[in-house]
């Protein structure tokens, strides 16, 4: 990010006005080359743009916390949800985990939305209080007008009206799974209850510390699946079947035998 604009300042970088710089595949706009990514030995990078990870937490577990960990982290944050209240997780995949983790260490009852009954025992396994079948509309109607907050990591078109009338007044569904095709919002769902929708993108340096901070004082990491650099390609077509839980990450130890 150029650290100089308004959100910058506010240390929001991902909403950088410069836009932003990825990782891979794009131009540096410091160096004026490309980027390479981060599947490396070794890799050098401005020291504002380093963070301190728990000497506590497994490095392979925390990888995946500088992605799908700040992305549910920073709307929970954001948000207010704090002890007692009730949030709902919709979905259980990469961000899904991540965000029943985290409403869970925050102090939340936390409800998870599937339309899989085969996670169901994962979903308590991984902190949830209650998960809901959403495609059962009894059990669905049972939490009408209830939720303090509800956290959508769904990435595919899904009906987001038959979440938001489960927000109680003043509720907020915060959107970070990005669907192909957009969503169709009811507005009359959010007027009759003072309802918000919103979306969040990952977050700035200095959230993705505190996050940092807060999972290695509750001992949070991903759940995931360490591959050697070799069988990158068969985990990308295991990701696009959905048959990984809940991240993979590289054992960069194997760059050297792919050399």
């Amino acid at each position: 990010s150029c650290r100089t604009c308004g959100n910058c300042e506010e240390h929001l970088e991902q909403f950088c006005e410069k836009g932003a710089t990825f990782t891979y595949n794009a131009p540096d706009k410091h160096s004026g080359g490309m980027t390479y990514g981060g599947y490396s030995e070794s890799i050098v990078v401005d020291e504002a743009f380093v963070l301190q990870v728990p000497g506590n937490l497994d490095l392979a577990g925390t990888a995946p916390l500088l992605c799908a960990g700040i992305t549910t982290y920073s709307p929970l944050r954001h948000h207010g949800v704090t002890k007692g209240q009730k949030v709902g997780i919709v979905g259980l995949g990469g961000l899904g985990h991540m965000g029943v983790k985290l409403a869970k260490a925050l102090g939340a009852h936390v409800v998870v939305f599937t339309t899989s009954l085969s996670k169901v025992e994962d979903a308590l396994r991984l902190g949830a209080d209650e998960v809901v079948q959403s495609k059962d509309e009894d059990a669905m109607k049972k939490h009408l007008n209830s939720f303090h907050f509800i956290l959508d990591t769904v990435g595919a078109k899904h009906d987001i009206n038959a979440y938001l009338v489960l927000l109680r007044r003043d509720g907020n569904l915060t959107q970070v799974g990005v669907a192909s095709e957009p969503l169709e919002v009811d507005v009359t769902n959010l007027i009759f209850g003072r309802r918000s929708f919103s979306g969040s993108l990952i977050g700035g340096l200095k959230e993705t510390q505190e996050m940092l901070d807060f999972c290695g004082q509750h001992n949070i990491t991903s759940d995931i699946e360490l591959i050697p650099i070799q069988q990158v390609n068969e985990a990308y077509d295991r990701l696009v079947k959905g048959d990984v839980k809940y991240r993979f990450v590289i054992d960069m130890a194997s760059l050297k035998q792919a050399q």
